[in-house]
């Protein structure tokens, strides 16, 4: 099993910057592929950004690139979201996902979540 907890959320004004951290547990995860999805009230959840551990590949929703970069620090077992230039419409639960295998934008091929943390962007 792994663990996921996310931290960093919060209330940025149009055009601020946030960053998510997100601490893995549980298991090493050198192997796996760890990203983010976010969530706004009434919509389904939706693919933001993910990363290949081994190899730091990183894959992004056109609605974030460049504006949003993924990383991740092997040492903390930690992966990132840098959120700059954020807009209303960011406004959302952002959760954290980790899964053995390649990099996808499906939320069910994501095994492992952890319990999201609010963004809320105001205008």
């Amino acid at each position: 099993q792994v663990q996921l907890v996310e931290s960093g959320g919060g209330l940025v004004q149009a055009g601020g910057s946030l960053r998510l951290s997100c601490v893995a547990s549980g298991r090493t995860v050198t192997s796996y592929t760890m990203g983010w999805f976010s969530q706004a009230p009434g919509k389904e959840r939706e693919f933001v950004a993910a990363i290949r551990w081994s190899s730091s590949s990183a894959y992004y929703a056109d609605s974030v690139k460049g504006r949003f970069t993924i990383s991740r620090d092997s040492a903390k077992n930690t992966v990132y979201l840098q959120m700059n230039s954020l807009k209303p419409e960011d406004t959302a639960v952002y959760f954290c996902v980790a899964n053995r295998a390649v990099i996808t934008t499906r939320p069910a091929d994501y095994d492992y979540w952890g319990q999201g943390t609010q963004v809320t962007v105001s205008s």
